[in-house]
């Protein structure tokens, strides 16, 4: 497969996003002319380390590259206070300096982590992405915002530090197991639904042969899904306006993440799949979108094998209002007013803080009430 190659444009910090297969065997050549000297540190987790962490370090000995690896647990647990610390304090062992490379190799966890303690250490050290998953292709790797969980929410903590590079492996993909593939393409449906209806119609017509591992169709929905966060990206790159589109879903998947202890109950793009669900399903109530696009929605997660609704996510929820407080936890609440990303239809999305809190409260409510 060629190597697709798509530009985040951002003016003194560009970059290439890289996607294709191969790229971790071939990482030393990819990534040769970042570096000022031949060595660099990777951060990575112990499940991805198992399945690629020899091939990525062959092929940067391949080159001449010397390579040391810390390797955290697995899971979103480890986005968190001690594991930062634990890996700043690493990074500061190996004597990283700032003209050297941190790699992050892994998943969303493991790129935001990374990228987080980059960005401190030393007052900001380059970092080069090496997403092993689909979520992490599409969304986390791309756009530079790092960070970390705390007890107060999902990634409340963190700063604005881009890559230097995003090496997007499709053939990582084939290691996953359906159920983390399935949830990464919950990111992927939600460029179509905020920008792109034609992607969706193409997503409608190709998912089931994307989710089976055709790797042609893999590669063209990471590059389209890449291509249309990097123009948002570089139109706001701090989120002060266009980019809170990348968002959709999001107010209604963190307060389920919060809820169900950010376990495995859950996982991040399960609740993206489900919150974008919601988001057209308030569209609708409100009357800004055709009454179809809700089931339209639905039907193509059920086509897909993803969790859906509320009543897909095992275990006790709790009631709206509990919901409703958690959402108010969200980054995107500005002056004490919830925003949401709603749609005008397929591919229509637009931020509103005009938003009655009664509307979603009466959504929550009936679609707990279908909960078994």
């Amino acid at each position: 497969m060629t190597v697709q190659s798509v530009a985040v444009a951002l003016t003194g910090r560009a970059y290439e996003v890289r996607i294709g297969t191969g790229l971790i065997a071939r990482a030393g050549s990819e990534i040769a002319d970042l570096l000022h000297r031949p060595r660099v540190a990777i951060v990575t987790d112990e499940a991805v380390a198992a399945a690629h962490l020899p091939t990525l370090q062959d092929g940067l000995a391949a080159n001449g590259i010397a390579a040391e690896a810390l390797v955290l647990p697995p899971g979103e647990a480890t986005k968190g206070w001690a594991e930062l610390t634990r890996s700043v304090e690493w990074l500061l062992d190996q004597r990283v300096e700032r003209s050297d490379i941190v790699v992050a190799l892994g998943g969303g966890v493991i790129g935001d982590l990374t990228g987080f303690a980059a960005a401190i250490l030393r007052r900001g050290v380059r970092f080069v992405q090496v997403p092993t998953t689909l979520l992490a292709q599409v969304d986390s790797s791309v756009g530079g915002k790092t960070g970390i969980n705390t007890a107060h929410g999902k990634n409340l903590v963190g700063a604005f530090h881009q890559p230097a590079r995003v090496l997007a492996d499709i053939g990582a993909l084939e290691t996953l197991p359906p159920r983390d593939f399935l949830a990464g393409y919950g990111e992927v449906m939600k460029y179509g639904l905020l920008g792109d209806e034609s992607f969706f119609e193409w997503l409608e017509e190709n998912g089931p042969a994307i989710a089976a591992g055709d790797p042609a169709l893999r590669a063209a929905a990471v590059r389209r899904s890449v291509e249309m966060k990097a123009d948002i990206v570089v139109r706001d790159e701090t989120e002060q306006g266009d980019r809170a589109l990348l968002n959709l879903g999001h107010t209604f998947c963190h307060a389920l993440e919060a809820a169900t202890g950010y376990s495995g109950r859950l996982l991040h793009g399960e609740g993206v799949g489900i919150g974008c669900g919601l988001a057209v399903a308030l569209s609708a109530r409100l009357g800004l979108c055709p009454q179809e696009d809700p089931g339209r929605v639905a039907q193509h997660l059920a086509a897909m094998g993803m969790k859906a609704t509320l009543a897909d996510i095992p275990g006790d929820l709790p009631d709206a209002d509990r919901l409703l407080d958690l959402m108010g936890q969200d980054k995107k609440v500005v002056d004490g007013r919830l925003r949401f990303v709603l749609t005008r239809g397929i591919g229509k999305a637009f931020v509103t803080d005009d938003v009655p809190p009664e509307a979603v409260r009466t959504l929550l409510t009936e679609v707990l009430a279908d909960r078994p």
